[in-house]
């Protein structure tokens, strides 16, 4: 037996060294890679009811825009909206109201409206009131300008318009419908 156990007494170092390396290997592995909180999509910033209102050059009251919820995620800089409504305010000019079920804005100047959209402009002097309706709509509130490549139904005291594509520019006051316009009138009473 003594003879047995000398025969691997030189391999004993051998098998310390070999199990003392592996430990070593062991100790110098990285880290597991943790998420990098920039990364991810996680929201800084959750707001219940809220109220934004933008003055103009003159101090005037430019556009304002509620909702019922906002989220902020800083890896993208997105803003998301619950129930939307932005209201402009144009000088000499009734307000225009825009609505829908969510909102997003990716970048500052643009926001991205989707789910039962409309728009109303008041009436003013030789106009009725009109609504635009759409399912998508993009709007660059500092232009007073929003577009749709989806359908669109503007509708006034007389009229029933359907489209597909619409342009709209509240500074030049138009309204540029883009392709298959129907039309239903219905006169005077």
């Amino acid at each position: 037996m003594m003879e047995k156990l000398r025969a691997w007494l030189p391999i004993l170092p051998l098998l310390l060294l070999l199990g003392g390396a592996y430990w070593l290997n062991q100790q110098l592995q990285p880290l597991p890679a943790r998420d990098d909180p920039k990364k991810r999509h996680d929201p800084d910033a959750i707001s219940g009811r809220i109220t934004i209102s933008t003055l103009d050059s003159r101090g005037q009251l430019h556009h304002t825009l509620s909702a019922q919820g906002m989220t902020h995620y800083p890896d993208d800089d997105s803003i998301y909206f619950d129930q939307p409504r932005l209201t402009s305010h144009s000088p000499g000019q009734p307000p225009s109201h825009v609505s829908a079920n969510q909102g997003v804005s990716l970048q500052q100047e643009e926001i991205l409206l989707n789910g039962d959209v409309r728009v109303i402009r008041d009436a003013s002097a030789g106009y009725g009131e009109r609504v635009f309706t759409s399912p998508s709509l993009r709007v660059l509130p500092e232009q007073d300008y929003a577009e749709t490549d989806q359908a669109v139904t503007l509708t006034d005291d007389h009229n029933r318009i359907h489209a597909i594509g619409m342009k709209m520019d509240n500074r030049a006051h138009t309204v540029q419908l883009l392709s298959q316009v129907r039309s239903e009138h219905a006169p005077n009473r």
